[in-house]
Parts: structure tokens; sequence; C-alpha cells
């Protein structure tokens, strides 16, 4: 079948990464793929996509020629525009520790490989890490993340000044802990009272920072890590300076155990939380891999976010998460890397990840429900990310009047043999998931303004 590739393409000999724009105003010439927030997907085989002074988009439709097109518009093409990755869920302090410590168990690696790296997570270690994880989530794809710190006040402070001057989409939070501590510079009969008000006075710096670019995510660990009063204090701060509350459910059956034991007066994990009025919609709970039908009733009911981390699943064999039932039951989802425990940052290796788990859980366990085709694994990490945030009216497609938050894909470097191109959207994303390359991702724009990476 011949190609219905536009016939201009880019020109390889030229470095042409210094065309790109770097801030807004500007316009592409490109193939634009997005989901849609309405459902679907849309696909310019030769599209423009312009940006306004603002950075929101201003115009996305089939190219219209030379006499109806912006006079400086950058022609990209055959590469392609996608909307900005949503990393759900990530712990910036451990990227160094990213790929260690396979097949332990998930208290055991925390224990062995984590609580010692976050303890050293200080200012000065801040400093040093926090602009080379907001880079390399660039790097990735990824435009908007959602990270949790270590324990110390000082470094989430570090932090949030480093994603500010970065440019990246990020919603952070200091870790809280009264059990299984680290930090040794709190008394124990203390701790509760400074990490509240460490958390309020983050929260009062940073959450809504640059228009909303930057928010907080008021984090207590887990259940394990965390008294019954901590949680209730946690999600009441949450709740009235209107951050983000997150934290982590039911990931591995020996962590479900302990959360029995410490809890015992709780229905199940979930009741955990529930009865301390942690859920609802500005709530996003990690993995969520071994609930009760009672639980998924609830997290639909309360309609609390989840995010799924299958790279991370299977590294600690945790578990896989009955994705289908989830989504059936109403529950929006989206995606997360979980680095460390998760190996990598890309969202299009979580995809893969994903994609065969479901599989797997479907043709060899007989898990009922639709696995999920490319196009809407690509909407699980756009789409449904920024809904999870409800911030969906936002990012997380291309469409007139959000913001330009972007990603610019070369296909070509998925292609197993040079100039064995398609042009059909789900092929497209398909090799981006099964075949994808660090290399692939030639540019990242939040808000239009282009990303260090």
């Amino acid at each position: 079948m011949e190609s219905s590739l536009p016939s201009k393409h880019i020109d390889d000999s030229r470095d042409w990464q210094s065309s790109l724009p770097l801030a807004p105003p500007f316009a592409l010439r490109a193939r634009v793929l997005t989901p849609l927030e309405a459902g679907g997907t849309s696909y310019l085989a030769d599209g423009l996509l312009e940006v306004d002074e603002a950075g929101s988009l201003l115009r996305v439709e089939p190219w219209p020629g030379e006499r109806g097109a912006p006079p400086a518009a950058v022609d990209v093409r055959p590469m392609v525009v996608l909307p900005g990755l949503v990393d759900l869920h990530a712990h910036l302090p451990q990227l160094p520790n990213a790929g260690l410590g396979a097949g332990l168990d998930l208290l055991t690696w925390l224990e062995r490989y984590i609580f010692p790296l976050e303890r050293g997570f200080d200012a000065a270690a801040a400093e040093r890490l926090a602009p080379l994880v907001f880079r390399a989530l660039a790097a990735a794809g990824t435009t908007t993340a959602v990270l949790y710190g270590a324990v110390y006040e000082d470094s989430l402070d570090v932090s949030f000044a480093a994603a500010e001057r970065h440019g990246i989409r990020a919603v952070i939070g200091k870790v809280m802990m009264d059990r299984l501590r680290y930090d040794t510079t709190v008394g124990d009969r203390e701790v509760l009272e400074v990490s509240l008000a460490q958390t309020q006075r983050l929260i009062e710096r940073w959450h809504g920072r640059d228009r909303g670019r930057l928010q907080y995510a008021v984090t207590p660990r887990f259940a394990v890590s965390c008294s019954a009063e901590l949680l209730r204090e946690s999600a009441r701060l949450a709740s009235a300076t209107g951050a983000y509350w997150q934290t982590h459910l039911a990931e591995d059956r020996a962590e479900i155990d302990e959360v029995a034991r410490l809890f015992p007066g709780a229905a199940d994990y979930t009741d955990v939380y529930d009865s301390i009025g942690g859920l609802g919609p500005r709530t996003i709970v990690a993995h969520a891999v071994h609930l009760s039908p009672r639980e998924i009733k609830r997290l639909a009911a309360t309609d609390t976010r989840i995010a799924h981390c299958p790279s991370s699943n299977l590294f600690l064999s945790s578990g896989v998460m009955p994705l289908a039932r989830y989504r059936e039951a109403g529950i929006t989802v989206g995606l997360g890397s979980d680095v460390a425990a998760g190996p990598e940052l890309s969202i299009f290796s979580v995809m893969r990840a994903g994609a065969y788990t479901q599989s797997g859980l479907r043709t060899m366990l007989g898990e009922p429900g639709p696995v999920l085709k490319p196009l809407e694994w690509l909407g699980l990490g756009t789409l449904e990310g920024a809904r999870a945030l409800g911030i969906e009216d936002r990012i997380g497609s291309i469409e007139i009047g959000k913001e330009a938050d972007l990603i610019l894909v070369d296909p070509r470097v998925s292609t197993p043999v040079a100039g064995d191109d398609t042009d059909d959207p789900a092929d497209i994303v398909s090799r981006l998931i099964y075949r994808g390359r660090g290399d692939m991702i030639r540019g990242a724009w939040v808000r239009g303004r282009l990303l260090e990476a």
C-alpha cells in the first residue's frame, strides 16, 4: 500500500533541534495524534498546531496550505506531536536506586534499599539530584509528574524550586511517617506535630505556584508507616488547603497482612483510609493491586483515583492489577512509573508492561474484560492521568483552548527497518510502546515552553 505520509520530510542533515521553538507563540507543521476529551482519537497526517502567547492551543487543524498558515511555522514532519505524558506516581529521591533489588518483597526492599537512600536526601542532595530528575522526566516525554519526596522540609523546598526553574508541571509532597522512621532529627513524641507544621508551610509556599503549574500533595507514605492519627490529620490538612492527598494501597500481600495487624478494627486496607476521611477525588492511591469487591466499590463511590504501576508491580513481584475490572467499576486510573521500584521513568515502557500483564491476566488466568489497545494505553498515559488530577480541562489532549503540554516523537527510531514507517495511528502508538527507545523523544513543552532534557 502506498504511504500517505506527508511528502515533505525533515532534513536529517541539519541540527533540527536548534530550530524547535523555545517559548510561545509558535506554530508547528507535524503529524498530530491525540485522545479526545469527548472520546475517541484524532489523527492529522499533515496538521497545523498553533500556540498563543499564553501557551495555550489556538489552532489544531489539517494543514491549511501556505496561504492559510502562520508564516513562521516550523515543519517537523514526519515526526508526531502527542500530548505530554502524565506520571501519576514516582519517588524523586529514589532515581539513583532504579533497577536495584529485583526479586525482593516490598517491605524488605524498602528497608534495604530505600530508607537508607532517603535518609540522605537533605537539601544538598536535592540540589544535586532534583534538576537531573526533572530533565530525565522531560527526556522520557513526561510533562506532568506526581512525586514523593523524603521527610525533610528543606529538601522539598529545594525540589520545588528546581521544578519551578525547569518548567515541568509537578505535584510533589513531603513524605510523612511516624512509624518505621528514618529521620533522627525529630523525636517520636513530636514527629506528628512537626510533620504537620512542615507540610502546612510547604503548602503555603508552593501549592498553586505559577498559575497552578506546581501543586502540593499531602503525602503519608502508607498505612504501615503511619498511625491513624497521622493519617487523619494529614487528610484533614489536605481537605482544608485544597491540596492533593497521596499514599500507597494494597501493593503487596505481606504489606496487606501488616496493615491488618496494625489496624485490627478496619474492615480492610481501603477502610483504613476511608475511616479517617482520606478517600475522594483529590486522592491518588498508588498500586491498589489486591482489592476485594467491597474495596473496588468503595473507591468508585468516593471517586478516588488510582495510579497503576505495572512495571513496579512486576519488578517487586507484587501482583497484577485487574485493570479492566476497576475501569468497568468507574474508577479513574492513570499510569505511574513508580521509580525506583519501577526500573525506568518512561511511561511508554509502563504501557508495555501493563499491556503484557493485562494480556497474561486474561489469557492465562481467565480474567474477564477487554485488553486495552495501543490508542487506549496512550489515553491512559495522557488524558486519564490528567483526569486523575482533575485537570483534564487544561491538559491531557491536544485540543483548542488547552495548555500546550506537548511532546515531539520521532517514530522512525522505533521502526525495525529504515524507511519502514506507518501512517496508521494505532500502529504508530504500537511501535512507540513495544519498540520504544529513549531517543525517540525529540522535545517536550509545558505551556509551550521547551523543557531542558
